[in-house]
């Protein structure tokens, strides 16, 4: 009697643990949360981070390799990136967006630079602090235009 009773208890949390989940669901348009509410937050409901600096970040830097994309982290990996001019130098950059509002402090780009040796090993060299610099500010160039297109 005593182990029917647990199976029974057992059930019966298992059925408001799944309710309450798909509870949670309602709220996403494809399970059954209206589409207007949806596209009129999508900046706080779908990401985690301003809509603009997360498109504009991966337009901006779309000629190198994507590695990794956390939308809800708000951090984006590229990959090992040679300009065929300079085959013997290599950049590798990831974009922290920092916040929801689209501002310049909510955006951070860091690079790192290799050049080959005549050894034919990569080794780790100086980045020129104005390429992270320009880049923030094309990234923020383009959320900016990308905002604009949405106002109007």
């Amino acid at each position: 009697m005593a182990t029917q009773s647990a199976v029974v208890r057992g059930a019966a949390l298992v059925l408001m643990a799944s309710s309450l989940a798909l509870a949670g669901c309602s709220s996403v348009p494809i399970i059954g949360g209206s589409r207007d509410n949806a596209s009129s937050s999508a900046a706080s409901v779908g990401i985690g981070v301003n809509a603009y600096l997360w498109r504009a970040s991966l337009d901006t830097l779309s000629f190198m390799p994507l590695s990794s994309a956390d939308p809800w982290g708000g951090v984006i990996n590229y990959d090992w990136y040679s300009d065929p001019a300079a085959p013997n130098e290599r950049f590798k950059a990831t974009v922290f967006i920092l916040d929801t509002r689209l501002r310049a402090d909510a955006l951070n780009v860091s690079v790192v630079k290799q050049v080959r040796g005549a050894d034919g090993q990569w080794t780790a060299a100086p980045v020129d602090p104005q390429t992270e610099t320009d880049l923030e500010n094309a990234i923020l160039t383009r959320a900016r235009q990308l905002n604009l297109s949405d106002a109007r």
